[in-house]
């Protein structure tokens, strides 16, 4: 008999949840990891829609994972400027960097990336040890909208930005920008802002593609109510701190976590960075003007 079906489906919870909040990983990659047999549950295989009361031995990897059966208290988040030749995976068969060479390092979890960006593409990277608040961060329920700054070859016409606007099909369904505004530009080069809310494969150059307009150079530079930071360098992080990890989870309508947990602060005023977050997202969201978001680029 299938494992999943050993376990009363009204008792425990899934599996995938479980790990996820013991920053295993998102749900959608441990679902992954789960269908190719890297997950076992009482030495057999971990099937899909299975739940786990807390009473089991569970194995990624061969390795224990070690949880018990209350809610994990510390959530710690980072912002990460990715540079171009980054890859997003751990570990990579060609030995090429990759952005967890240069985080700080976890002995009872690990960071789990929420989204990914391509090999050519810089900008803000979200990482978290909450597998739940990744998750919910990169459901499309959540609505969680993503800038980037496009620079292209040549200009876009108004017709062009419509039809990118109204969707354009891409494997089978529309993709489309939520907004785009225009940041001006010199020569044959032109730089956009683009808003978009959900995150298919090289969804933001498809798009241009589709009109005959080549991308040359692409950068994420908001995520929800986080922006980028200016003085964040490219390879670098910075850790949130518990309030700004609380408009995170405010954001897509999870529980708060407490103050008390809080890992120390490293800034001078938490509440103030805290608002002055809040204050550029809804600066962003009433589209502000281009010379308000170029002072990111």
């Amino acid at each position: 008999m299938p494992l999943n079906q050993e376990n009363n489906n009204d008792v425990g919870e899934r599996l995938q949840k479980l790990l996820a909040r013991y920053g295993v990983a998102s749900r959608r990659q441990i679902e992954v990891m789960m269908q190719q047999g890297q997950i076992t549950v009482n030495s057999k295989p971990a099937a899909l829609g299975m739940r786990v009361t807390g009473r089991e031995k569970i194995h990624v990897n061969g390795q224990p994972v070690r949880y018990t059966t209350s809610q994990p208290d510390e959530c710690r988040v980072l912002i990460y400027h990715k540079m171009e030749g980054e890859l997003c995976t751990r570990h990579d068969p060609q030995q090429r960097e990759t952005i967890f060479n240069g985080l700080p390092k976890l002995k009872t979890t690990r960071w789990i990336t929420v989204g990914r960006l391509d090999y050519n593409t810089s900008g803000l990277l979200i990482l978290t040890t909450d597998g739940d608040l990744a998750h919910q961060l990169m459901h499309p329920s959540s609505e969680v909208d993503r800038e980037y700054a496009v620079r292209i070859f040549g200009t876009a016409t108004e017709e062009q930005q419509i039809a990118m606007k109204a969707g354009v099909l891409l494997d089978g369904s529309l993709g489309h920008f939520t907004d785009i505004f225009d940041a001006g530009g010199e020569g044959c080069n032109h730089w956009y802002y683009v808003c978009i809310k959900e995150g298919k494969n090289r969804e933001v150059r498809r798009l241009w593609d589709s009109q005959g307009l080549t991308v040359n150079r692409l950068k994420r530079v908001r995520m929800g109510n986080i922006l980028l930071p200016r003085n964040l360098t490219k390879g670098k992080y910075r850790e949130l701190t518990q309030l700004e990890v609380n408009a995170l989870y405010e954001l897509v309508k999870l529980p708060p976590k407490s103050i008390s947990t809080a890992l120390p602060v490293k800034h001078k005023n938490p509440i103030k960075t805290a608002k002055l977050i809040r204050k550029k997202h809804d600066q962003f969201i009433k589209k502000a003007q281009p010379e308000q978001r170029r002072q990111i680029l």
